[in-house]
């Protein structure tokens, strides 16, 4: 048994001292990403973990050097080492309570700052630790839907629209609205920022920037179905040239991306090639997000405008008698166009 343990301790070596080698080389995203706020949000890792350590290693330490003092066979230990009536010590216990919660004092300072200074809804207030956010900068708005496996972008500012890919320009602000087509997801570029939740008939919000030029894994991080392990892009940060380059390639080579090949492209399929489109049609974010880009669905927000006002009291008080069993799409447009009347009416009043 022991020339069998022998023999197997460098093999155990060898691999322990390549596990290490390789950790060495290999990039550590969260800890030296490429934007801001997910350098922020590894610092604050750092952070934590330095506090939680000035505890944790003091106390191994300390666990190892008793062990190896008061070793039974241990001759230097003489009766007076043994202190068998030995109860109670002030000044340790002021250290093991008065050193754990000043850490945490400090832990909570730098999450509840971090919490608030973090927030995925806040706009940011710089480009870099370096670098101030100008005042007349307007961040580049990406409308996200996360689809079974797949994840398609929305560029309303530049009127493209693209599937498995996605580009921003370096040290513009970004704005990221999220949705998703049918079951939750989870939005994650480790470069960029932390995650964000992609949920259907919601819209989360993402504020991030990238502050160096270059190529990014961007991945879904919450399982959802058998394509999950495909459902990834890869994410450009370009030069503000670069970037118009690309939209111009997309509004070149792309097609239309209307209701129908919406329809098509939503089915659930897995490892789709990079798409790009060059016209959307309008609204179409605003019918993914309201569940209601097929013919006959009413959009959740006219639906909750409804209920907030009476619900069937409110449309029967507007003239509109619907049978109780079934609705067709001529139901759901007629009701829809009510609705847009009356809510068109008060503004136009103020207007006049």
């Amino acid at each position: 048994m022991s020339k069998t343990f022998t023999s197997r301790v460098p093999a155990w070596l060898a691999a322990l001292a390549a596990t290490g080698a390789l950790a060495g080389c290999s990039k550590t995203v969260v800890l030296n990403p490429a934007g801001d706020v997910a350098s922020q949000q590894g610092l604050l890792v750092v952070q934590a973990t330095v506090l939680m350590l000035i505890i944790i290693v003091p106390v191994i330490a300390l666990t190892l050097w008793f062990a190896w003092k008061y070793r039974h066979n241990n001759a230097a230990n003489t009766e007076d080492d043994y202190d068998p009536d030995w109860h109670h010590s002030t000044t340790l216990e002021l250290v093991i309570w008065t050193v754990p919660l000043l850490i945490i004092i400090a832990l909570g300072a730098l999450t509840w700052i971090g919490t608030h200074k973090l927030d995925p809804y806040r706009p940011l207030d710089r480009i870099s630790a370096t670098k101030p956010l100008a005042p007349q900068v307007k961040p580049l708005e990406v409308q996200v839907v996360a689809m079974d496996w797949k994840w398609l972008f929305f560029y309303p500012e530049q009127g493209i629209a693209t599937v498995n890919e996605l580009a921003a320009p370096v040290d513009r602000p970004i704005i990221f609205k999220l949705t998703a087509t049918s079951t939750m997801n989870a939005f994650f570029v480790p470069d960029l920022a932390g995650m964000i939740y992609a949920m259907p008939g919601m819209q989360t919000e993402l504020n991030a920037v990238i502050n160096k030029p270059g190529v990014y894994k961007g991945l879904s991080s919450h399982y959802s179905g058998a394509g999950f392990s495909g459902m990834t892009f890869k994410f450009h940060g370009l030069s503000d040239a670069d970037f118009t380059q690309w939209v111009q390639t997309a509004k070149t080579e792309g097609k239309a991306l209307d209701k129908q090949t919406y329809l098509n492209l939503v089915k659930p399929s897995t490892r789709d090639p990079v798409q790009r489109f060059a016209r959307v049609e309008e609204g179409l974010y605003n019918k993914v997000l309201n569940r209601c880009v097929e013919d006959g669905q009413m959009c959740m927000h006219h639906m909750m405008v409804i209920d907030e006002r009476g619900g069937e009291a409110y449309m029967r008080a507007a003239g509109l008698n619907l049978p109780q069993d079934v609705c067709t799409s001529q139901n759901a447009d007629q009701v829809v166009a009510t609705l847009e009347a009356q809510l068109a009416a008060p503004a136009r009043a103020t207007a006049q």
